[in-house]
């Protein structure tokens, strides 16, 4: 029999973090097979076509751009080989009120003014805030997302220490942001970025300011042609790299023989694999694709984690434009702790949420007809809530008064495009545990180490990426994940 040449590797699932780990491995000379239950590749971040419009289903905040860009340099490949990258001006709005609205600019000075104009001296606390929050990126970026998270003493080098010192872990965000501001419309705007990372502020560590630097400094940016050309870019470099791609195939479980996994059983048939990656949702692989001795966690275990929000979502389209929407648009106009509470205490549908538009087509003409744009509707709701037509419809009604209030015309007849997701769609279509939309939530006992391991404990070539493992959630988390868990594999494959 011919000795193969180089080692098989088979991924489960094609979203950001799969697609890493799939370029990543390939680069090394690993033979690479994905295997995607759905027709697309891109996991949350697919796209699809109707009525004339392109929607990106999930991802929209295209932000830490440097992140996308090195892991292209690694490959003498650059983002803007396969797509346009704009910066937006501004990087959105936050409605507070009908007439009450604040313009978020680009420009760090024009910010600055703008925060002055809110609270006096909070240029200055700014400054200072920034300062402490650019630290924390830099620590991060560099010193622990790239950490496989396998053991405490990944983190025993002095510099690591020293820099943990200055980290906050043990203080909370909302706490940390109150030393230095005092107005409730700079809190709310300074917090909302921890509003998807699972916990209200008061239980998020201070740590995640490092996301008010990505941004404010870093900025908030956009692909021409929508999200999806990042996920459409990561396919074309994997393809190019030699990764062979199973689409609309879905794993039905995972043989192990001598504590080793051996194939993965497809509904397209058996594929032999050297290693297996999971890059799939976590607790579907390792409760429901292995048997029951070779699982990394008990049920009890998953019931027990804190899950971030999911989401009901409404892809729109308009037959008129809607001059008071910029490309992104945070409606806080209702009480953010009732909301929050709803969403993280009592786990029930909220009253009055508060809720995101981002409309693309103001900056991209390709994604709607002439003449019409393109919404993205999007409340945060509480993980495993059972949802309803009835649930959908009453909360898209109420949605669109607001938003209707808001812009000052009537647009809920000129809509000639719908279309609803959910609860019941994030688990049909990406196996979701308890439906969420963002994995795990980012308090202090579900950080590095305390995360699902990205290693089997018991089988001995599979191996965990994506938003359920390290280092998180979040489209540049995933795409450092999948790198994360394929160098770890070609490190140690001997």
């Amino acid at each position: 029999m011919m000795r193969k040449t180089s080692p098989h590797t088979v991924i489960i699932g094609a979203g950001f973090a799969g697609l890493s780990a799939a370029i990543t491995l390939a680069d090394k000379g690993h033979q690479v097979t994905v295997v995607e239950k759905n027709k697309e590749i891109g996991g949350r971040a697919r796209v699809f076509k109707k009525d004339g419009f392109t929607f990106d289903m999930g991802p929209s905040w295209y932000w830490m751009p440097e992140v996308m860009e090195q892991f292209f340099n690694q490959f003498g490949k650059s983002t803007s080989a396969y797509f346009e990258l704009k910066r937006l001006e501004p990087s959105y709005q936050v409605i507070y009120a009908k007439d009450d609205v604040l313009s978020v600019p680009a420009n760090y000075q024009s910010l600055k003014n703008a925060f002055e104009e809110i609270e006096k001296g909070s240029s200055i606390q700014l400054d200072k805030f920034l300062a402490e929050a650019e630290y924390k990126y830099n620590v991060g970026i560099n010193e622990f997302v790239h950490k496989p998270g396998l053991s405490i003493f990944e983190f025993m080098e002095l510099k690591v220490m020293k820099a943990a010192a200055r980290l906050d872990l043990l203080q909370s965000f909302a706490k940390h942001v109150r030393r230095y501001f005092k107005s409730p419309k700079l809190l709310q705007l300074l917090e909302f970025p921890v509003l998807f990372l699972g916990a209200v502020p008061k239980n998020i560590p201070a740590l995640y300011s490092m996301m008010n630097y990505a941004d404010i400094k870093l900025g908030t940016w956009y692909p021409m042609g929508g999200f999806g050309k990042l996920a459409e870019a990561m396919y074309l470099l994997a393809v190019e790299k030699g990764v062979e791609f199973k689409t609309g195939t879905t794993v039905e479980s995972i043989e192990i023989s001598e504590y080793k996994a051996r194939k993965v059983i497809t509904s397209g048939g058996d594929i032999e694999a050297d290693f297996v990656i999971g890059a799939g949702d976590y607790h579907h692989i390792d409760q429901h694709l292995l048997p029951m001795a070779f699982r990394n966690y008990s049920e009890n275990y998953w019931d027990k984690r804190v899950m971030a929000p999911s989401c009901l979502l409404y892809y729109i389209g308009v037959n008129k434009k809607m001059p008071k929407l910029q490309h992104h648009n945070l409606f806080f106009e209702t009480d953010f702790d009732t909301h929050a509470k709803a969403i993280y205490e009592t786990h029930q549908w909220p009253e009055n949420p508060l809720y995101y538009v981002c409309c693309p087509s103001k900056t991209d003409a390709s994604v709607a007809p002439e003449g019409m744009e393109n919404l993205f509707l999007l409340i945060p709701v509480a993980p495993g809530l059972q949802d309803t037509e009835e649930i959908r419809t009453k909360y898209f009604d109420e949605i669109v008064e607001r938003l209707e209030d808001f812009c000052g015309e009537a647009f809920k007849e000129n809509i000639v495009s719908k279309t609803t997701y959910a609860y019941t769609d994030f688990v049909k279509d990406y196996n979701a545990f308890k439906g969420n939309a963002y994995g795990l939530a980012n308090t202090l006992g579900q950080t590095a180490v305390l995360k699902p391991s990205i290693r089997n404990k018991k089988i001995k070539n599979l191996y965990y990426t994506g938003q359920l493992t390290v280092p998180g959630p979040g489209v540049p988390p995933a795409i450092i994940s999948g790198q994360v868990v394929a160098n770890y594999i070609v490190k140690h494959q001997k």
